[in-house]
């Protein structure tokens, strides 16, 4: 099972995401990661193994900000490697999930069909793409996740950050 963090603050967020992983750690995972907004950019930083993997990494890399989401992940699609760890992402939201996305195949070939490409073999990658594509025909970001939600086929739980 998956395990989701996410935290808005006024301080740096990002050991306090790692902190909040640690405590998720019993529920077994194969992977980490952390997606962070600085300078209204999405930063990303994720690890294959254990979260000390992840630390490590995020100290190499000197990520941090004040809004951000943490996943570790336990593979159903995909094999358990960095590329398919979460945070998914594009250039305008990264996304964090738990469960499963059963007509993320259908979804995946209609939005490769309309010129999106995939860097991962999860189905999670298949929501940051959809509130890509629904961010540009909506209003709001709101409208977009109703959008995605209304295409989704599954039981799943949601972390949703947009820059």
């Amino acid at each position: 099972m998956c395990g989701i963090v996410g935290i808005l603050s006024h301080e740096p967020v990002a050991q306090r995401l790692i902190e909040g992983l640690k405590r998720l750690e019993y529920r077994g995972y194969d992977s980490a990661g952390i997606a962070i907004i600085n300078d209204n950019k999405i930063q990303r930083c994720r690890a294959q193994g254990k979260i000390v993997n992840l630390d490590a990494r995020l100290a190499q890399e000197h990520i941090d900000g004040i809004i951000g989401i943490a996943h570790t992940r336990w593979a159903t699609h995909g094999m358990p490697t960095e590329e398919n760890a979460h945070p998914h992402m594009t250039e305008d939201v990264a996304i964090v999930h738990n469960g499963i996305i059963e007509n993320y195949k259908a979804l995946r070939d209609e939005l490769i069909a309309k010129g999106f490409s995939f860097y991962s073999q999860t189905d999670s990658e298949v929501i940051a793409q959809l509130l890509t594509l629904f961010e540009k025909e909506s209003d709001s970001h709101l409208e977009a996740i109703f959008k995605t939600l209304d295409k989704l086929e599954g039981a799943y739980a949601l972390g949703i950050m947009f820059k």
